[in-house]
């Protein structure tokens, strides 16, 4: 009888917390577009005869949409270098439009590099973070490696315009400014996967091959198969599917949204959600004990969670409207490569495998026994890099 109490408390509650945020959204919307002036939205009876009574609740309408539309705004970025954000203390290059990308270089030096590899890092890292390659590898090969901290994360400045497209012309101007010649290699993790994608839909003549680590998915690309899509969709937390309904309809929301304590939330942002794999599961409970988790968070959002996490949500989780990774039928001219474990409590391996048997030319290796964070692998980075090097060798 208690459980079941406290299961109706929480629906309840829920359901309370899905009205107010409706609420807030409508006053917002109607501020933002402008119906407030529009009497027929509002009762007729309380604009019978013109009375003081309808003056009154218009003005109230209007102080609540103001009220409404600055309690959605985020707050604005605190970029590095700048008066009152954090110090920038990595090497940084220029973008095309000005903006200041933050990297970390590992493996040889880049003149005397064989291979030159570019590496993507996915939801909550940084520039510190690679595929965990041994340097024994990376010298044998030959292989210079370079990570950048993703726009709004780390030391790289906040991108306002954010979008997939501007993640693979990113890696290219970082390619550019760093003079990694006319071709070099590209490993993507997690949800940095969508520059894979990006790249191989916009660069693909700078690129020499692509890895791809657990790419993150989409539930709502159309090339999915709908009823898994919907199914596996429907079986993630109740904060995870909230917190992409928000992505994806109402991506200017996704601030508010996540810091109201008494709305369904993502697990993967707090740490809550458990894994499915067992070295996964070892590793985000460590980490939260540990306060490495916590750490990991504050340095990707430093310059505010708006310019990293969220935009970050908005791009992968939200519409895609110039491609989407089934569309992309043509091969490329170097090879691609898909790394996915099977016990993947992030990324359903179903979809996955959709994606890369509906191209055909991706070469798509399933890990078994193997979850989400391929980079926490004993050896598993080993592989994938020299199984990308020489493939394109």
């Amino acid at each position: 009888m208690a459980a079941a109490a406290a299961s109706t408390a929480g629906h309840w509650s829920l359901v309370i917390g899905a009205m107010r945020a409706a609420m807030v959204c409508w006053v917002c919307l109607a501020f933002m577009r402008g119906v407030c002036g529009d009497w027929w939205l509002l009762p007729a009876a309380a604009w019978s005869g013109g009375s003081t009574r309808a003056v009154g609740l218009l003005l109230a309408l209007v102080a609540a949409a103001r009220w409404a539309a600055n309690a959605v705004r985020p707050p604005p970025p605190t970029p590095c270098g700048t008066p009152g954000g954090p110090p920038v203390t990595a090497p940084r290059v220029r973008m095309r439009d000005g903006r200041y990308l933050a990297y970390a270089e590992s493996g040889v030096s880049r003149d005397a590099a064989r291979f030159k590899v570019v590496y993507s890092h996915g939801f909550s890292g940084g520039r510190m973070d690679s595929p965990r390659a041994s340097q024994e590898l990376l010298e044998e090969l030959g292989v210079y490696m370079v990570a950048f901290d993703r726009a709004g994360y780390g030391e790289s400045d906040p991108d306002p315009g954010r979008s997939v497209r501007s993640a693979a012309e990113d890696i290219e101007d970082l390619a550019d400014a760093l003079g990694l010649s006319d071709r070099f290699h590209l490993v993507c993790s997690s949800l940095g996967g969508h520059a894979g994608w990006a790249a191989i839909r916009y660069i693909p003549h700078r690129l020499a091959g692509v890895a791809m680590m657990a790419p993150v998915i989409n539930y709502r690309w159309r090339g999915l198969p709908r009823a898994v899509a919907r199914r596996l969709y429907s079986a993630q937390p109740a904060g995870d599917r909230w917190s992409l309904r928000v992505a994806y309809y109402a991506p200017w929301l996704l601030h508010w949204w996540m810091s109201q304590p008494w709305l369904p939330t993502s697990t993967v942002v707090d740490g809550s959600g458990t894994f499915p794999n067992e070295l996964d599961e070892k590793n985000r409970v460590m980490a939260l004990a540990n306060g490495m988790f916590q750490q990991r968070a504050r340095m990707a959002t430093q310059q505010g969670a708006q310019e990293s996490f969220y935009r970050d949500m908005a791009v992968m989780f939200g519409r895609w409207p110039e491609f989407e990774p089934t569309d992309l039928v043509d091969k490329p001219p170097f090879p691609v490569h898909v790394f996915q474990g099977d016990e993947d409590g992030v990324v359903p391996v179903q979809l996955q495998r959709h994606i890369c048997r509906t191209l055909g030319w991706v070469s798509y290796h399933e890990l078994p026994r193997t979850g989400h964070f391929l980079s926490a692998v004993p050896g598993l980075g080993d592989r994938i890099v020299s199984t990308l090097l020489l493939s394109s060798a």
